[in-house]
């Protein structure tokens, strides 16, 4: 054995083995430590209790955030998803008043709440459902007991609902259905100026506010302005005067009731600067409670039609007026030329009058007496190319300018072509159409001195400038001298209104049919004036649609039976309410000063 000690052979070693260790140099084994202090015990325990409050802190503060949060997000009120607005954008929840010109108040905003429902919350939806329903009658019972047993968790139930539907729905005692603050626009006059005001309804809206916005009339041209904070509420001022508005509509109401006709309309304007005192249409609506448009039938039927501006007629004779002007202003006739009124065919078309007046009139009599014949005849002598310009500069080419949303899509109706048997129907008021707006404003642009006027709904702060000429204002007086006298003597005589002269034309013009040609038995009346009629200050215009009266032994359809007694009693009463003082004549200012003098005594 140890021989084969001696002759084993050692394994070499070597350094880049990895499983043997490498000798060399003894590393300095560290010197003896010395025994350290031992911490106190109290020390150790107070350090170890301070960690475990400041770690129960957290913990006590997190849960804190959290249910703080939670708290405040079952406490708030649920959001319906913002429409009509960007994400984030502020609801503007205020809207400026409508005034009248002196200042009273035509749309208000009022507090209001809405109703919602959040089903979730609900402890009996199908109670909930049924009692909606027996308090709000257009709510259907099963159709919200679905609703709200669906996995929905908000509902839009109503947009405003008043006091006594809100405390009705309170007694339900059901969490789920909640109010929402808001303010409504309310019109406190109702039915009065409606188509003027037009409506508003909700735009973006949540449960915390809602946009109200414009849909039609002033309201929808100005939402801008109304909607503009920086405004700081100050008021849209109307040129319109409540109390005569609020008689025109009622005198118009009851003629149209007397007359049995299907629609009415009337306006009242300023000649001078346009402004419109009164612009009323018949039937209208409550602008509180603004009803839908119509999907079918004729659309002049339907409430929301405002006959004085989109209302497109033929307006009959009350056009003569334009002819006979015209003709003095290119120097072919004068007041008292001699025109033909014996028979006339134009373009083989036969001309006729109401009435055989002979073989001749003066100028001031064929508008007196309303002679087709005669104002044919000056048309005529005119020209085509002539009245076409003549009339486009009294705006009879051009939607109206007035601020509501209607008038650009009222434009007239004007013949594609203009031959002479135009030029003749035209001057009679056949063949051209155009609103009772469109005339109101070319009346007072011929008789207020010949200048043109731009018809508005703004009271104006200071008066506009001067319109371009359209006639010279010795034309202007002797048209309105012709117009008096169709009061006085013709066919508008029911129109005299003791202590203010009026002057003015009326026109009788058969409705066209829908399948062509005209109704034998039904027209449109017209009457169109100014008053007084030596200075006008305004300017008077009413239609009537398909009125028939029974007056001396006979059924009467023309306007000097029909439109001419509404607007003289329109007149009568609003004059004094427009500051007008009457004028008795000579004969009356002696009498007073005779009576004051007495008094003196």
């Amino acid at each position: 054995m140890n021989l084969l000690r001696l002759f084993r052979r050692r394994r070499a070693t070597y350094a880049t083995d990895p499983f043997v260790r490498v000798q060399g140099p003894a590393a300095p084994r560290p010197e003896p430590a010395t025994s350290a202090r031992r911490e106190p015990p109290e020390r150790v325990r107070a350090r170890a209790e301070r960690r475990l409050k400041f770690t129960a802190a957290c913990f006590v503060a997190g849960f804190a955030v959290v249910g703080l949060k939670m708290g405040t997000i079952a406490a708030s009120d649920a959001q319906e998803p913002r429409t009509g607005s960007r994400a984030g954008a502020a609801i503007v929840n205020d809207r400026a008043d409508i005034t009248d010109r002196a200042g009273r108040v035509l749309a208000t905003n009022v507090d209001a709440r809405a109703l919602y429902a959040q089903p979730h919350l609900m402890v009996d939806p199908v109670a909930a459902a049924h009692g909606l329903a027996a308090i709000f009658p257009d709510m259907d019972a099963d159709t919200w007991e679905k609703r709200f047993t669906s996995d929905r968790k908000f509902f839009w139930i109503k947009g405003n609902i008043s006091p006594e539907q809100q405390q009705a729905v309170f007694d339900l005692g059901e969490p789920g259905l909640l109010f929402g603050e808001r303010e409504m626009r309310v019109y406190p006059n109702g039915p009065v100026m409606a188509h003027v005001l037009g409506g508003a309804r909700y735009g973006a809206q949540d449960v915390r506010a809602a946009e109200i916005m414009g849909v039609a009339g002033v309201e929808a041209v100005f939402d801008d302005y109304l909607s503009d904070p920086t405004h700081e509420g100050a008021p849209l001022r109307l040129s319109l005067d409540l109390s005569v508005q609020t008689t025109v509509e009622r005198v118009l109401a009851a003629g149209m009731k007397l007359t049995d006709a299907k629609g009415a309309a009337a306006i009242i304007m300023d000649v001078h600067t346009g402004e419109i005192v009164s612009i009323a249409s018949l039937p209208d609506f409550d602008p509180n409670e603004r009803p839908r448009p119509a999907i079918e039938g004729d659309p002049g039927d339907n409430p929301l039609f405002n006959r004085a501006v989109q209302g497109v007629y033929e307006l009959g004779s009350t056009f003569k007026i334009f002819a006979a002007a015209q003709s003095l202003e290119l120097g072919l006739t004068n007041a008292n030329t001699m025109i033909d009124t014996s028979p006339l065919r134009v373009n083989r078309f036969p001309i006729r009058d109401f009435h055989d007046y002979g073989k001749q009139l003066s100028v001031t009599d064929v508008i007196v007496q309303s002679s087709n014949r005669g104002t044919a005849r000056m048309a005529l002598a005119i020209g085509a190319t002539r009245q076409r310009a003549f009339l486009e500069s009294l705006g009879f080419f051009e939607p109206s300018p007035v601020e509501l949303t209607e008038a650009p899509g009222a434009r007239p109706i004007t013949p594609s072509r203009w031959p002479d048997i135009t030029t003749a129907t035209v001057s009679y008021g056949h063949g051209l159409s155009a609103s009772p707006l469109h005339l109101a404003t070319a009346y007072a642009s011929l008789l207020n001195g010949g200048t043109r006027v731009v018809p508005t709904l703004l009271a104006r702060e200071v008066p506009p400038a001067q319109g371009s000429r359209i006639v010279s204002d010795r034309v202007s007086a002797g048209a309105r001298q012709m117009l008096r006298q169709v009061v006085t003597r013709g066919t508008a005589s029911l129109a005299e209104v003791e202590g203010y002269q009026v002057a003015g034309k009326t026109g009788t013009a058969d409705k066209p049919s829908p399948t062509g040609g005209y109704y034998e038995d039904k027209v449109i009346t017209t009457f169109a004036g100014v008053f007084p009629a030596q200075d006008p200050e305004y300017v008077i215009v009413v239609t009537l649609d398909e009125p028939e009266i029974f007056a001396a032994g006979e059924n009467r359809r023309t306007a000097g039976w029909t439109a001419v007694p509404v607007a003289a009693e329109v007149i009568r009463r609003i004059a004094p309410l427009m500051g007008m003082r009457p004028d008795f004549g000579a004969e009356a200012e002696t009498l007073g000063a005779y009576l004051t003098q007495a008094a003196l005594r």
